[in-house]
């Protein structure tokens, strides 16, 4: 064994915690394999405890691990490494050392336990995923000289799901929190993770507010999109260390194939074709006659449409629009109908928006859209109070020209796109969440069409077009990580609006690409997104 050292032993914190613990007996690290499931998949992952490269200590994670996995099909082992953190090395050398012989001897395992070989994946926690990032990333480099044969078996790993990373920023590599929050100048993702060629698909998951920065996967993230590897992110809103979120990571290896072949895409619209849950159903128009403004003849009349539950649990408004690339949009599409009528199942009033389409000319392509969206707000809040709602608790949510078009709606309500005509139009027309799903046309290399360079660079920044103004809202951010409008779009939102103290969620879906929903296999993220925007609506439009 490389790098001994008389202080470290290899135990969980409930085998190091119990009554006459004998440390002598628990220096070498180890693997504990769990009963082969019932219904084997063919992969195997590898379970990886954090505890600060102090200890092994997440017992409780480990066994729900391994309970829901099996039931899954997947083989689990779990891997405890040496700990504390070795003297005179970096802190995570040891546990690196332990770790590459690990997956050698799950690789060496595969055939007689009855896993394919390249279907081996990871699921860690904190320093655990600091050690999977070195796994993922940095299987080319030998952690340690070569002992005997099992050291000729390869040591990389074929994906991971990656739980609140710790150390993995300039300002806590050497293992403390990150002590600039993974911002200021000069803070980067630590070199230690080398990116080669083995570098495989990703799972991110972390909370917005983990004192060892989310921007870690932020930027984890962003290395495998220039790498061109398929990955996903998920940022929590409101929540601190932890591991959040397993679901996503199973839709993730679902999305990948890792759990069995994927099953047919199914068609959205085919999915919610009714309005059972639809009590009442009014439409109307949203300017005065005569009073719109940047009246362009081959525009149309923008309208909204009221859709009212059977049965209200909130009082809250959700509005609602589709993208078009600013050239066309509908309140039927496959972006608007099937949202419409899942909200109005939960109990959620709906109101479509039609706004004017196609770009107006000798303007930004926006204006005429932004100018019916402000007023729109206006018209909702002037009649909430009428039909029982609130008017203090309205949301926009749009897609991909739709997506910028929430932007503009979340982050320049103070700013006016067009000059009173109505009493209406001295209430306000801020709102208090968004949802963007592929939002478009966000990023400087991406201002008409789709992005340059994927949004990756940092060259690429945001639209001047967003104020972030003082009202500028919290935000669900959904997009498929293959998106030629870039899912960095959606990132580097997150990142301002965390940056300005503003909660916000994401999740990116790998493999998928722009209307990501529109036919998307059962099991997958794309499949059960709406349930995301429920859940997002169960916090924001509580009231609370």
């Amino acid at each position: 064994m490389p790098s001994v050292q008389s202080h470290q032993i290899a135990a969980m914190t409930n085998e190091s915690e119990s009554p006459g613990f004998n440390p002598d007996k628990h220096r070498i690290p180890y693997l504990e394999w769990y009963e082969k499931p019932g219904n084997p998949s063919g992969a195997c992952m590898i379970l990886i405890s954090g505890g600060a490269y102090n200890s092994c200590c997440d017992v409780k994670l480990i066994e729900k691990w391994h309970r829901e996995l099996t039931k899954l099909g997947v083989q689990c082992v779990n891997f405890v490494y040496r700990t504390p953190r070795p003297v005179g090395l970096p802190i995570y050398q040891s546990a690196w050392e332990d770790g590459q012989r690990a997956v050698r001897m799950v690789r060496r395992e595969a055939a007689v336990r009855g896993f394919d070989p390249e279907k081996i994946g990871v699921i860690s926690m904190s320093a655990g995923s600091h050690l999977a990032l070195l796994l993922a990333t940095s299987s080319q480099t030998p952690a340690y000289t070569p002992i005997d044969k099992v050291d000729d078996i390869p040591c990389h790993i074929n994906w991971a799901v990656v739980n609140a990373p710790a150390y993995a920023t300039t300002d806590g590599e050497t293992g403390t929190r990150a002590t600039m929050e993974g911002y200021g100048p000069g803070v980067q993702l630590s070199k230690v993770f080398r990116f080669d060629e083995k570098t495989c698909p990703m799972s991110l998951h972390h909370g917005e507010l983990d004192p060892y920065t989310p921007t870690g996967s932020t930027l984890v993230y962003r290395q495998l999109r220039r790498m061109g590897i398929p990955a996903e992110l998920h940022l929590y809103p409101d929540k601190g260390h932890g591991a959040f979120g397993f679901e996503r990571g199973v839709e993730f290896m679902t999305q990948m194939g890792f759990l069995g072949p994927l099953q047919p895409g199914v068609d959205i619209a085919m999915r919610y074709t009714k309005d059972d849950d639809r009590s009442e159903y009014i439409k109307e128009d949203i300017w005065p006659e005569g009073k719109m403004p940047s009246v362009q003849e081959n525009q149309g009349t923008p309208y909204i449409e009221w859709h009212f539950p059977k049965e209200r649990k909130t009082s809250a408004i959700q509005i609602i629009y589709s993208g078009g690339a600013y050239k066309r949009n509908g309140t039927d599409s496959f972006e608007v109908a099937p949202a419409r009528r899942y909200l109005n199942s939960k109990g959620i009033t709906v109101v479509t928006l039609r706004y004017r389409t196609p770009r107006p000319e000798g303007l930004a392509k926006h204006i005429s859209a932004w100018q019916d969206l402000q007023r729109t707000v206006r018209v909702v809040r002037s009649k909430a109070a009428d039909y029982g709602l609130d008017p203090n608790r309205i949301g926009i949510m749009g897609a991909s020209a739709g997506g910028h078009l929430t932007l503009m709606g979340v982050t320049s309500s103070r700013h006016r796109s067009y000059l009173p005509v109505d009493g209406i139009d001295k209430l306000p027309c801020n709102v208090q969440w968004g949802i963007g799903i592929y939002p478009a046309y966000v990023l400087t290399d991406g201002l008409e069409e789709k992005n340059v360079d994927g949004g990756n660079e940092d060259s690429a920044v945001l639209a001047p077009e967003f104020s972030f103004d003082l009202d500028t809202a919290p935000m669900l951010l959904i997009h498929g990580d293959a998106d030629g409008w870039a899912a960095m779009n959606s990132v580097k939102v997150w990142e301002k609006l965390r940056a300005m103290g503003i909660s916000a969620e994401l999740h990116t879906l790998a493999l998928r690409p722009h209307c990501f929903m529109l036919k998307a296999s059962p099991g997958t993220g794309s499949y059960t997104y709406l349930d995301r925007i429920a859940e997002f609506l169960g916090i924001v439009a509580s009231g609370d």
